[in-house]
């Protein structure tokens, strides 16, 4: 198999192991005596809920939120479309119709969530004093600021009245069944899509420090909120339970089988790799070095696996995300070594801001790149610029789940000299 066929055979298993046909269904409640009710928030979101609606017995109703362009027809369940990854008035709206969809239910009424990677933003219920301007621009300090998803969701489940467990607090007394695509490193239900069914264990004390950690300028009405009385998180959800449906590490083992049976040995460094991206990329080269000029930890042929989410920080003005970030350091990293190819790309679909899900390099990458220099391109958080002009872009558009950054890099043995 052709490398390119190989990287994306591994990556089209990852995806297909986390699409919500697949790996909802198995994980279904039984239905209530009373009213079964969906709501869900996320780039899965529609999916996940015409899942539901193919596979559920009986009476269901509700309403979702996804991002722009990621719909899906639904026949009972009202599907709602905002932005992401700054909110929109479009989000503000639907997170009303969720509330006020949870509101008057009975203890024999059942609150089905559906929940994934992207419904921080897609979620924006402002607290008082909070303006959608203040949101976005909290939104916008966030995403530059170089702050891990982590750190980012703990200072937005504090400015919000639907995150940080609010959510299930206001279908109570209902059961609260979750199901949740993880897209977060090591799937902490409460930080993906900032935990609306989870119980909250940091304080806005919290959200604070972070704030004060990356120097961020956040506008008055968010300062306010966090420093004043603020709308206390829920500390206890007794009728709440979570579902992890699919990870990032179900989406690796499932590469894996595909590398496995490409004759190629997988090694799955992790699933949950944080830091700068183009760090990380000098990191991962640094392993190939070491694979390939001493057989350790594994032997050629092989596939290096990983997944979770590094970060951005932007300091230039060019266009590309995390994961063009990735192959760019490890582009510079590995110089003029041949014999390897590499994928990377976001499971959603979309890499950053703009329309291309990742890239692919192999051994001509840096001839089809001219002048351009992957750190030079680095520096100027240009990814998106260096492989649309080598032709590398990988383009799938949005594929309706999101188990985060998939990374595969095929290193082949050594040409005889």
């Amino acid at each position: 198999m052709h490398q390119r066929e190989l990287l994306r055979g591994m990556f089209d298993a990852a995806v297909g192991s986390a699409l919500p046909h697949r790996c909802v269904p198995p994980h279904l409640p039984a239905p209530p005596k009373g009213r079964t009710i969906v709501v869900g928030a996320g780039k899965a979101a529609a999916s996940m809920a015409q899942a539901v609606e193919r596979h559920w017995q009986g009476d269901i109703e509700g309403v979702v939120v996804t991002r722009y362009g990621h719909a899906v027809p639904c026949g009972r369940i009202r599907v709602l479309e905002a932005a992401h990854p700054v909110p929109d008035q479009a989000g503000v709206a639907a997170a009303r119709a969720i509330l006020d969809t949870v509101s008057g239910l009975t203890a024999e009424d059942l609150v089905l969530c559906l929940i994934s990677g992207g419904g921080s933003a897609l979620l924006p219920a402002l607290p008082d004093g909070v303006s959608l301007a203040d949101e976005q621009a909290l939104a916008r300090a966030l995403l530059r600021s170089g702050a891990t998803i982590a750190e980012m969701n703990r200072v937005r489940r504090h400015v919000s009245l639907i995150k940080g467990g609010r959510l299930a607090a206001a279908a109570s007394p209902a059961r609260v069944e979750t199901l949740i695509i993880s897209d977060v490193p090591g799937d902490d239900p409460a930080i993906v899509a900032s935990g609306p069914t989870v119980v909250d264990g940091s304080t806005p004390q919290d959200a604070l420090a972070i704030i004060a950690k990356y120097g961020l300028e956040v506008p008055a009405g968010v300062q306010s909120w966090l420093e004043g009385p603020g709308c206390a998180p829920p500390t206890n959800l007794p009728n709440s339970r979570v579902t992890m449906v699919a990870t990032a590490q179900m989406a690796l083992e499932a590469a894996a089988d595909v590398a496995a049976r490409a004759g190629c040995t997988p090694l799955i460094l992790g699933n949950a790799i944080e830091g700068e991206a183009g760090t990380v990329g000098l990191v991962h080269a640094g392993i190939v070095r070491q694979i390939r000029g001493h057989g350790q930890p594994v032997k050629c042929p092989c596939v290096l696996l990983s997944g979770g989410e590094t970060t951005v920080t932007v300091r230039g003005n060019g266009r590309g995300g995390r994961n063009g970030e990735f192959l760019l350091g490890l582009l510079a990293g590995l110089g003029d070594m041949t014999g390897v190819s590499a994928l990377a790309a976001d499971t959603d679909g979309i890499d950053g801001t703009q329309d291309n899900a990742g890239a692919i390099i192999d051994a001509g990458t840096m001839a089809r790149a001219g002048r351009l220099k992957p750190d030079a391109c680095l520096r100027a958080n240009d990814a998106y610029g260096f492989f649309q002009a080598t032709g590398d872009l990988l383009v799938t558009g949005p594929t309706l789940t999101n188990v985060n950054d998939f990374r595969a890099i095929l290193i082949e043995e050594p040409e005889a000299r």
